[in-house]
C-alpha cells in the first residue's frame, strides 16, 4: 500500500525538535547489494533465459500436459515469478526511499522495462490454461496432490476467462502496461515535488498534512489553506492523469467486456460484487450513528459552532501533546503483540533489529506508510514516515501486522502467498487493536481514556467511513468519465458530493477543499482499492469480538488463517470462527463496535 511524498526534517527528530532515538533504515542487502552487484547481473540473465525457454517449452503445449508435466510448468513459472519480484522488490523499495533521485528512478524504470520484455512471452500461460476444458484440468488435479494444491491459482487465472482477449491482444496489453506505470509514475514525482509555504517554513506534503492534527489551530488552518493553494495550483495535472488513467480503464473494460469499473478489482479481490455492496451500503447507512454523531461530539470538545476541515483530525482540548520516542514505541507494539501470543512477538523482532524497518522522514522519501513482501524466500520491508506522534505508534502496529502476516504466508510459496486485498489488512488491523486494547487497559484516568477511545474512533471512522466515501467518489469519478473528459471543475464537484454525506452536518467546507481529492494515491495506483480498508475493518472487528469472547483455541485459528496466504477464499477462512462476510449482519456486527465506543464517549459526558 503505497502512499504520498514529504518535508524536509531531520530523520531522528520530531516535528517539534524532540529526540526520537535512533531510527532504523532498511538495509536491501538481503535482497541485493547494489545496482551493480554481480548477482543482480546473474539473475537478470537467469531470467531472460527462462523467459525464453518456458514459451519454447510450453507455448501452444499446455493442452497436451499430463499432471506432473503440468506441475512442472507451474514450478517454473512459480520461479519466474521470485526472480522476476525480487528484481522489482529492490528497484521499487530503492526508488521510494528516494523519489526525487533521478538515478534510482531510471533503474527502476529500465528494470521493469526489462521485465516485461522478458515475460512478455509468457503472457501465451494464463491464456492456455482458460482454454482448457473443466473437466480436462479437474482430471489433471486429481491425478497429482503438489498440482491440485495450486487449484486457487487456477481458480483465480479461470475467472477472467469471460474477460479474456485474443493472445494477439493480451500481448499488447502486456506490453502497454509500462505506459501506465508512467502515468503512476508522473503523479508519484509531481507529488514529490510539491513545496509547501506555511507560517515562512517549506515542507512537503507530509509534513504539511501533519500541520493538520497540530494542537494550534491556526497553525492547522494555515496547512489546509496552503494545501488547497498549492493543489489548486497544480489541479490541472492531477486531473490528466486522473482523465487519462480512468480513460485508459474504459477502454480496457470496455474490450474486455466487464460489466463495471470496479468488477477487475472484485475478482482480484476475490469477493462477490454482493458482499462489496452489503458492506457500502451497510457503512453509507451507518454514518448518522457513526461519523455524525461522533464529529457532534467533537464540535463540542473544541467548542466550536462549526467545524472546518482542519478540525477533523485535530487533538482533543485535553490530549497531552506528547512525544512517543521510537524505543518506547517499539515496546508499546511488542509488549502488545507478546501478549497476545509470543510467538506473534518472536516473528515481529527481526524488523527492529535487522533493517527491516525504514521509520524516519527523509527528503524525497514517498510518504505514507506501507509493508512490502518482497519474496517468499527473503522478508517483509516495513516502511513509516515516524514522527512521534501516538497514531505513529498506531501506524507500526499496522504495519508490523502486515509484516507478520506475510511471514506466516510465505510458506505458501510464491503463487499461493499473496492475500488479496480484502484480506489482506486482518492482521494488520488486529494488530492495531491489539495495541490500542492494551494501552486502554493501562489508562489511568477518565480522560486518557477518553483520549484513547477518541482517537481509536477516528482513526476507524477514517478507516470504515472516510474509505467508502473515497470508493463513491470513484464510482462517480469513473462512470462519469465514460461520458466524456472531466474538467476539473466536474472532479471536484464529485469529490464535494460524498464529503457532506460522510462528514455530517457538524462541518463547513472552506474554499479549496474541493481539491482534495489530488492527492489520494490509490485512486491512480489502485482504483477501488480503498473499500479493502473498510472490509478488513469490519472484518477484524467482527474476529476480536470473537477473540473477546474467549473463543476456545483462537490463537491457533488466527495463526492458521494468516498461514493461509491467498489459498483460502473468504469465506473457508472465516468459517472456523464463525463468521460469513456475504451475511449483511455482519458488517454491522463489525460497525457496531465503533458505535459502541462512541457510546462509552457520550456516557461520559454525563
Amino acid at each position: 500500500m503505497f502512499q504520498l511524498p514529504f518535508p524536509v526534517r531531520d530523520a531522528n527528530a520530531s516535528a517539534g525538535g524532540e529526540p526520537l532515538g535512533n531510527l532504523p533504515e532498511w538495509d536491501l542487502s538481503d535482497l541485493y547489494t547494489g545496482e551493480d552487484a554481480p548477482e543482480l547481473k546473474r539473475d537478470l540473465d537467469w531470467l531472460e533465459e527462462a523467459c525464453a525457454s518456458f514459451a519454447r517449452d510450453y507455448d501452444g503445449k499446455l493442452a497436451d500436459l499430463d499432471a506432473d508435466g503440468l506441475l512442472d510448468c507451474v514450478l517454473r513459472n512459480e520461479k519466474i515469478n521470485q526472480i522476476a519480484g525480487r528484481i522489482m522488490s529492490f528497484a521499487g523499495l530503492r526508488y521510494y526511499q528516494q523519489t526525487t533521485d533521478s538515478g534510482r528512478a531510471k533503474f527502476m524504470s529500465d528494470m521493469q522495462e526489462k521485465i516485461t520484455n522478458f515475460t512478455t512471452p509468457l503472457v501465451f500461460f494464463t491464456l492456455e490454461l482458460n482454454k482448457l476444458p473443466d473437466d480436462h484440468l479437474d482430471n489433471l488435479l486429481n491425478r497429482n496432490a503438489d498440482l491440485a494444491r495450486y487449484k486457487p491459482v487456477f481458480d483465480r487465472i479461470r475467472a477472467m476467462k469471460p474477460y479474456q482477449l485474443s493472445d494477439e491482444l493480451e500481448r499488447f496489453m502486456h506490453d502497454l502496461g509500462v505506459v501506465g506505470d508512467a502515468w503512476e509514475r508522473m503523479f508519484d514525482e509531481t507529488i514529490a515535488g510539491l513545496q509547501f509555504d506555511v507560517n515562512g517554513e517549506t515542507m512537503g506534503i507530509e509534513g504539511t498534512l501533519n500541520l493538520l492534527t497540530d494542537p494550534d489551530r491556526a497553525n492547522r488552518e494555515a496547512a489546509a489553506r496552503e494545501l488547497a493553494e498549492v493543489f489548486g495550483e497544480n489541479v490541472k495535472t492531477f486531473a490528466r492523469i486522473h482523465n487519462t488513467q480512468a480513460k485508459e480503464k474504459e477502454i480496457i473494460d470496455r474490450w474486455r467486456g466487464m460489466e463495471t469499473a470496479q468488477t477487475g478489482r472484485h475478482l482480484s479481490n476475490q469477493v462477490e460484487p454482493e458482499v462489496v455492496e452489503a458492506l457500502r451500503n451497510a457503512v453509507v447507512n451507518a454514518y448518522p450513528k457513526l461519523s455524525h454523531r461522533y464529529y457532534k461530539l467533537k464540535q463540542k470538545w473544541l467548542g466550536l459552532d462549526k467545524m472546518q476541515v482542519w478540525d477533523r483530525n485535530a487533538p482533543l482540548p485535553m490530549e497531552d501533546p506528547r512525544i512517543v520516542d521510537w524505543p518506547t514505541a517499539e515496546k508499546m507494539v511488542m509488549d502488545a503483540y507478546n501478549a497476545f501470543d509470543p510467538r506473534m512477538g518472536e516473528l515481529a523482532a527481526p524488523f527492529f533489529s535487522r533493517g527491516w524497518i525504514d521509520a524516519g522522514v527523509k527528503p524525497g522519501k514517498a510518504p505514507g506508510a506501507f509493508a512490502h513482501p518482497t519474496v517468499t524466500d527473503v522478508h517483509p520491508y516495513v516502511m513509516l514516515n515516524y514522527l512521534g506522534k501516538p497514531r505513529d505508534v498506531m501506524t507500526l502496529a499496522h504495519e508490523l501486522g502486515h509484516g507478520v502476516h506475510q511471514v506466516l504466508a510465505a510458506g505458501q510459496g510464491e503463487m499461493l502467498s499473496s492475500t488479496p486485498l480484502t484480506l489482506a489488512e486482518t492482521a494488520s488491523v488486529f494488530g492495531e487493536m491489539l495495541t490500542f486494547r492494551t494501552m486502554l487497559d493501562k489508562a489511568k484516568t477518565k480522560d486518557e481514556r477518553r483520549i484513547l477511545l477518541a482517537g481509536k474512533v477516528e482513526d476507524m471512522i477514517n478507516t470504515v467511513v472516510r474509505q467508502i466515501a473515497f470508493y463513491d467518489f470513484e464510482c462517480k469519478l469513473h462512470a462519469a468519465r465514460r461520458n466524456g473528459e472531466l474538467t476539473p471543475d466536474d472532479i471536484n464537484a464529485l469529490w464535494m458530493s460524498v464529503q457532506a454525506e460522510s462528514l455530517g452536518d457538524a462541518f463547513e467546507f472552506m474554499d479549496g477543499y474541493e481539491t482534495f481529492w489530488a492527492y489520494i494515491p490509490h485512486f491512480v495506483h489502485s482504483p477501488f482499492y480503498v473499500y479493502a480498508y473498510a472490509f478488513g475493518d469490519g472484518l477484524v472487528n467482527a474476529l476480536y469480538a470473537v477473540y473477546a469472547e474467549g473463543e476456545e483455541g483462537f490463537e491457533e485459528k488466527y495463526f492458521d488463517m494468516l498461514k493461509a496466504g491467498g489459498s483460502k477464499h473468504h469465506k473457508e477462512l472465516l468459517a472456523p470462527f464463525g463468521l460469513d462476510a456475504s451475511d449483511p449482519a455482519f458488517w454491522d456486527k463489525g460497525l457496531s463496535m465503533i458505535s459502541g465506543f462512541i457510546d462509552e464517549l457520550e456516557a461520559m459526558e454525563d
